[in-house]
């Protein structure tokens, strides 16, 4: 009956909240960079930014699963510093620039 649907590839969108005032948010974010920085070289971050207005965050992840993710983003230093917390949500990109995205 049919063709079984395509496999999903869901990637991690965690999604931050900021705790603290902005200025205190800036005296972790070169921490916070660095941090996104090594998960660019390890091949688990996709894409970054800071909402609009700046009340948080989005770190997408290619990671398996949620537990994964929740586990990378506890070693953020946003985290460990008190500056923000994060959920997440698990996504398959099937429009745009990242359908078809093919975990890595």
């Amino acid at each position: 009956m049919g063709e079984p649907p395509p496999e999903r590839n869901a990637v991690y969108l965690m999604i931050s909240t900021y705790l603290v005032p902005l200025d205190e948010v800036a005296k972790v974010r070169d921490e916070h960079l660095a941090f996104l920085d090594g998960l660019v070289a390890q091949g688990t971050l996709v894409a970054a930014g800071r909402q609009d207005p700046p009340v948080g965050g989005m770190v997408l992840l290619d990671v398996a699963d949620e537990a994964t993710a929740r586990e990378v983003m506890a070693q953020d230093p946003y985290v460990l510093r008190g500056a923000a917390e994060y959920e997440a949500r698990g996504w398959a990109p099937t429009v745009g620039v990242l359908k078809g995205y093919i975990k890595s």
